[in-house]
């Protein structure tokens, strides 16, 4: 299941040269014109890094950061700042607000993609030992009644909040893919164009953590995601 980047800039070249490179390299990739837009599809879609630039309208890089990382969580999740601006108050501030990394235009797509490669596996083993610790923990602190009784309510609630984590247009997709529908039926039947159909897929693929759309739809119909 390809890992979700979202790319953010309000030059429609370097936006299109980004994604098409990432996407080329294995990665799903979402874009957006300036920061609000972001914003918006950081909790839609919950990416796993982002690449923004800092000068754009309705909101800048700067305050896209401080919003993301006002979300519990959303607090480790990797940000790529991308910018003209090369003084070092500038980078300074960009760390200030919470960046992980602060590259200066013009740069290498290779460069960027190896940026990217490093905090993704950094962030995937902060997550991964945060689990671990959080099972010995709930190991060592519960009888084996309790625990099942905490599996349940845990599941119960896990199951709530991804149902509620799915946008409107992400359930409808999800609705048609448990009808056999290809990408190119179900985007015309929301006006959609196939690629953006593939992209409601790869987020409802990462959302409910399965690797195929015939193990979503049997994840979704046992979930109870589904009618």
């Amino acid at each position: 299941m390809p890992l979700t980047i979202l790319v953010v800039d309000d030059d429609l070249g370097t936006r299109l040269s980004i994604s098409d490179y990432l996407e080329l390299s294995g990665y799903s990739v979402i874009t957006a014109n300036d920061g609000q837009e972001a914003l918006a599809m950081v909790d839609d879609y919950h990416p796993d890094l982002i690449v923004t630039d800092i000068v754009m309208p309705q909101m800048n890089g700067y305050e896209l950061v401080r919003r993301v990382r006002q979300q519990p969580v959303f607090r480790l999740l990797p940000v790529i700042l991308l910018t003209a601006r090369t003084k070092t108050q500038e980078r300074i501030l960009g760390y200030q607000s919470g960046c992980d990394l602060y590259l200066p235009k013009p740069f290498e797509l290779e460069e960027l993609a190896a940026a990217i490669r490093n905090l993704l596996a950094r962030s995937q083993i902060i997550q991964s030992e945060y689990r671990f610790s959080h099972k010995e923990n709930l190991g060592g602190s519960f009888s084996t009644k309790e625990m099942d009784n905490h599996k349940s309510l845990s599941t119960h609630i896990q199951q709530s909040h991804l149902l509620s984590s799915l946008t409107a247009r992400e359930q409808e997709v999800l609705e048609l893919l448990t009808h056999g529908l290809s990408n190119a039926d179900m985007g015309s039947q929301l006006h959609l164009s196939p690629r953006t159909v593939e992209k409601y897929v790869s987020s409802l693929l990462r959302k409910t953590a399965t690797s195929n759309r015939a193990e979503l739809v049997r994840f979704a119909m046992k979930h109870g995601l589904v009618d």
